[in-house]
């Protein structure tokens, strides 16, 4: 299926709100912040979790959160996808009977802002994912991008105090979503991906946060074999992506950046010495 563009939309009134204030000169202002409001994502008749979102993409967010959960299959089919804006409230409905009971006593609080929440087995089904070996970056899209991505009109310019993911095919962003944390972000270009029937063997995901174990395992989880922050690593999301064959890419910015796992995919056709720095 063909990508559908889609970008942040900072004019949305519904997204920030203005608040009064002084600067750093006693000087009154006004200035946007981002709003945050609860979401509960129920799967079928199951209660699964509240998290706090910035409120665009609802049903993105639920159905990609229980997919880089395990609880929604590749497999499994979709008959509905239910937003009620009144209560707050997103219900994703599958044709297979769910329960994941046991599976929701086992909870670990990720260090993601915004209290991200990974429930059951961190590395289910996490060593059985194989990614492309035919996937590759030019360093020339690599700095493309983060030029395109740093210059696209956000929230996080307008207000700050938010993540952004985008999903990119070669030097293109193709889907950019924000959020209050940065899982968030990640769910719901997941969602966007698992009903769309997106194709991402060879795409490319960038994020603004750092590269942690949640980012990589949900990267290898969404069977995308490229990773880019221009934050930093963890130990353990460097180990991870080694273990995976995940190419990991961080500390991004300008034409610097270091690759930590699966520097074969990397194509250096970039030469900073040719480029007029008059």
């Amino acid at each position: 299926m063909k990508l559908t563009e889609l970008k942040p939309n900072p004019s949305d009134p519904a997204l920030t709100q203005r608040v009064s204030g002084v600067n750093e000169k006693g000087c009154s202002i006004e200035t946007s912040v981002v709003v945050e409001r609860p979401l509960t994502i129920f799967l079928n008749n199951q209660e699964i979790v509240t998290i706090m979102t910035v409120g665009d993409y609802p049903e993105y967010l639920g159905v990609g959160y229980l997919y880089n959960q395990n609880m929604l299959l590749p497999d499994d089919e979709i008959v509905k996808v239910d937003h009620d804006s009144d209560i707050e409230t997103v219900v994703v409905r599958t044709l297979r009977q769910t329960d994941y009971e046991s599976k929701l006593k086992k909870k670990t609080l990720t260090s993601g802002c915004a209290q991200g929440t990974i429930f059951g087995d961190l590395m289910e089904n996490f060593e059985n994912v194989k990614l492309s070996a035919k996937a590759r970056i030019r360093t020339s899209w690599l700095y493309d991008l983060t030029k395109k991505i740093n210059t696209t009109p956000s929230l996080y310019l307008s207000a700050g105090a938010i993540h952004g993911c985008v999903l990119c095919q070669k030097n293109k962003p193709i889907i950019y979503m924000e959020d209050v944390g940065r899982h968030n972000a990640v769910d719901k270009i997941a969602g966007y991906v698992l009903l769309n029937n997106i194709q991402t063997q060879d795409k490319i995901f960038y994020t603004t946060g750092r590269l942690t174990s949640e980012m990589v395992i949900k990267a290898v989880h969404m069977e995308i074999p490229i990773l880019v922050s221009r934050s930093g690593f963890t130990a353990w999301g460097v180990d991870l992506a080694q273990q995976s064959g995940l190419t990991l890419i961080g500390r991004a910015r300008g034409h610097r950046f270091l690759v930590l796992a699966g520097h074969e995919r990397i194509i250096f056709d970039f030469d900073d010495d040719k480029v007029d720095k008059g």
